[in-house]
């Protein structure tokens, strides 16, 4: 289609919540839930929820041509120091398009609006959780962080003789997902843990409400979600989510354990996969969210000394505005480059910035000078958190050098000593 025949399209707050949730059911053709409306749309505030239409065409009063949706956040950058901080960020979530309505532009508008709405309100950086992962690079996402999947008999050991004695100080206590204060308890973790996992995000308490109820779908074939909470002195400092499903084999117990989420330090992570891999009646332990450098690798002397491993890619983080960013964050290493940024989604940020860091504050300003390196935004936001290496993109033709040396000193700015931990969903 040529670009002046392009539908008009109108991207504007989503003001019919049943059309909303109606359009993402169909979209991700989920089964209709059985809990109240508000129920199911929590943790999206009301004015974090638009909807495009496309102008002239005809409309569908059930449902909308395209959605999205934000969640306000917190996401844990490096602060310079080998620890980090949380800054704002939206969180893009409920992206669809209609059936009806693909391939004519709507999830640009809605990416578009999503920038200019991000910026206008004074955030600099997007992220996302990719359903497929091949549409959000095109919009300047780049992958920061990865998780894996990682499979644990029961009775494994854990090797780690200099946790011993903060880990034997660790109780944990069991409980369901639901239970009075859970929800609190789970936010003043993870806002707890933000300086010391970077990558980490932490959404508002309408959010973890949300994370808390169990529906009735939840619990038609298995156990209501379960939560383990570490406890150190009187103090929660760590927790995990997970479920079992009850299963025999040969007459013996072989139930499945799926641990969805494992937040803590990594005294409170020791304590807690303990426990879990010595669970009566289990059979199989499957570990989700776990980072690419997570201290459980090094538990068990690497990956071999784990069950199934699968990698997946965790968090993708966009540089809605540069040089807002670039401020943002702290940096452990010196550098003076001029960055030829390519950025078609976000025109703001086209063009030649230079990336100064001093004693681990940066800035970003424009600059007339000739380019030292060459690259998508994209990179940039791979790099955000210390774990996308920027000269192995270079090496795999995704980023330019003029100068030789600059990629290199951009990359020992913007990397951490540790690698980002996964992010949760959302």
């Amino acid at each position: 289609m040529a670009e002046d025949a392009r539908p008009q399209i109108r991207v504007e707050r989503a003001t019919d919540p049943e059309r909303y949730l109606a359009s993402d059911k169909l979209v991700w053709f989920d089964t209709p839930g059985t809990d109240p409306l508000e129920v199911q749309l929590r943790g999206v505030p009301e004015d974090q929820r638009f909807a495009a239409e496309v102008v002239g065409s005809e409309v569908d009063p059930t449902t909308y041509a395209g959605i999205y949706g934000v969640r306000p956040m917190q996401l844990s950058v490096p602060d310079g120091s080998g620890t980090g901080r949380g800054v704002p960020v939206a969180g893009l979530t409920w992206v669809g398009v209609h059936p009806d309505h693909r391939r004519r532009g709507l999830l640009t508008a809605m990416v578009r609006h999503h920038f200019e709405q991000t910026r206008a309100e004074g955030r600099h950086l997007s992220a996302l959780h990719a359903s497929e992962p091949d549409i959000y690079g095109r919009h300047g996402y780049g992958l920061a962080s990865l998780e894996l999947e990682v499979g644990v008999g029961r009775g494994s050991t854990f090797t780690a003789p200099l946790l011993e004695d903060e880990a034997s100080g660790i109780t944990t206590r069991l409980g369901t997902v639901d239970d009075p204060g859970v929800g609190e308890r789970r936010r003043r973790i993870d806002l707890d843990l933000m300086a010391s996992n970077v990558g980490t995000v932490v959404g508002d308490q309408e959010f973890y409400d949300a994370l808390s109820h169990v529906s009735a779908e939840d619990v038609r074939e298995s156990e209501p979600p379960r939560v383990l909470v570490a406890v150190r002195d009187g103090g929660d400092v760590g927790y995990a989510v997970f479920r079992r499903t009850h299963q025999w084999t040969d007459g013996r117990p072989a139930a499945k354990v799926e641990v969805r989420t494992l937040a803590g330090g990594p005294a409170a992570r020791l304590a807690l996969l303990r426990r879990l891999t010595d669970l009566d009646l289990a059979g199989t332990v499957t570990v989700n969210g776990v980072g690419a450098g997570d201290p459980l690798l090094s538990w068990v002397q690497g990956p071999r000394g784990l069950g199934e491993v699968k990698p997946y890619d965790s968090l993708w983080v966009r540089l809605v505005d540069v040089a807002g960013a670039v401020t943002a964050r702290g940096y452990e290493a010196d550098c003076d480059v001029v960055a030829e940024v390519a950025d078609p989604s976000a025109p703001w940020n086209e063009g030649r910035w230079r990336i100064r860091v001093k004693d681990g504050a940066g800035e970003a300003t424009r600059t007339d000078d000739r380019a030292e390196v060459t690259l998508p935004v994209s990179a940039l936001g791979a790099a955000y958190l210390g774990g996308g290496n920027l000269a192995e993109m270079r090496r795999a033709g995704l980023v330019d050098e003029h100068r030789p040396g600059a990629v290199g000193d951009l990359w020992r700015a913007f990397r951490t000593d540790l690698s980002p931990y996964a992010a949760r969903g959302f």
